[in-house]
């Protein structure tokens, strides 16, 4: 199947709306693959056999009603949890056994976004973003101060946002704050939970925008969950629907809007999906271009 993101036009009756200019950086390495994942918790079998590949440089979204797996199956990805069955491997490394040496590795090379961001409430902004560098690595306090302040302009946030605490900032503001902490390794693969949840219209379109421009800049690998199907059109390049335990289907907006199966359908049916391809056709037919030209900056606010 073809991606939105390699699809060179924006057409209204094969909505294309991520028409993604990020200079040839995607491509079909594989950076995530499952193999058979099943889960279960007592009698309840939450995944029956999970099958998907996440390439490279791609934003790759994964759906599903409540209880589908979808958070669980965040957690087996970043070894927060393990599966019962099959296999699982990230950046070219097998989960199963991994060793607590690997794993601290491997974790370096991800940023992960929390759905309510998860920044500790006694710490600055800065201090926040600063974390991970101070734990990580052996760089001087000033310098990693200086490094918080870019990784807040790489999410958008001015400087004196940094100096506040969590519980001063807006929630499309710590949002911005909580991914720029996941940005501070400068990680190679990008994991968002819920990105938008919570937001406000302008807010959520800010985020979508901050997405696709660091996808578009560092050539970054996304992987998100998200119930914002307005998002879903503007930014994934495949998304992967879950259902009874497995993956019920995975391509682009467009190409599971032609789908049949149930578990699909209701992404599409719905008053909700209706509306989120309605805006995505009208943002084709009024010509707006979502994603950035590689060099283009972040907005600077929400």
């Amino acid at each position: 199947m073809q991606t939105a993101a390699q699809s060179s036009d924006v057409r209204t009756g094969d909505v294309r709306t991520n028409d993604v200019q990020t200079g040839n950086v995607q491509s079909n390495e594989t950076v995530i693959e499952l193999r058979d994942v099943s889960t279960r918790f007592g009698n309840n079998h939450v995944h029956s056999g999970v099958n998907l590949e996440v390439r490279r440089a791609e934003i790759f979204a994964v759906v599903g009603g409540s209880g589908s797996g979808k958070s669980t199956l965040l957690r087996e990805m970043i070894l927060l949890q393990r599966p019962d069955g099959g296999s699982i491997r990230v950046l070219g490394t097998d989960l199963h056994n991994i060793s607590d040496d690997d794993a601290l590795a491997l974790r370096k090379r991800w940023g992960v976004l929390f759905q309510h961001g998860g920044l500790f409430g006694s710490l600055t902004v800065k201090e926040n973003i600063g974390l991970p560098l101070r734990e990580h690595t052996g760089l001087a306090d000033d310098l990693i101060d200086e490094i918080a302040v870019w990784k807040l302009a790489m999410a958008g946030l001015k400087p004196e946002v940094g100096a506040q605490y969590p519980s001063e900032i807006s929630g499309g503001m710590m949002k911005r704050a909580a991914l720029a902490r996941a940005l501070a390794l400068d990680p190679e693969l990008l994991f968002l939970d819920e990105p938008t949840a919570g937001l406000d219209p302008v807010s959520a379109d800010g985020v979508d925008e901050l997405v696709l421009k660091l996808r578009a800049l560092f050539g970054l690998t996304i992987v998100m969950i998200t119930h914002d199907l307005d998002m879903l059109w503007r930014v994934a390049d495949r998304v992967a629907v879950l259902g009874d335990g497995k993956v019920q289907g995975i391509g682009s907006m467009s190409e599971l809007s032609h789908m049949d199966h149930p578990d699909i359908r209701q992404f599409f049916d719905g008053p909700r999906g209706r509306v989120g391809k309605e805006h995505a056709v009208e943002q084709a037919r009024n010509g707006n271009r979502t994603s950035p030209k590689p060099g283009e900056q972040p907005v600077e606010k929400l």
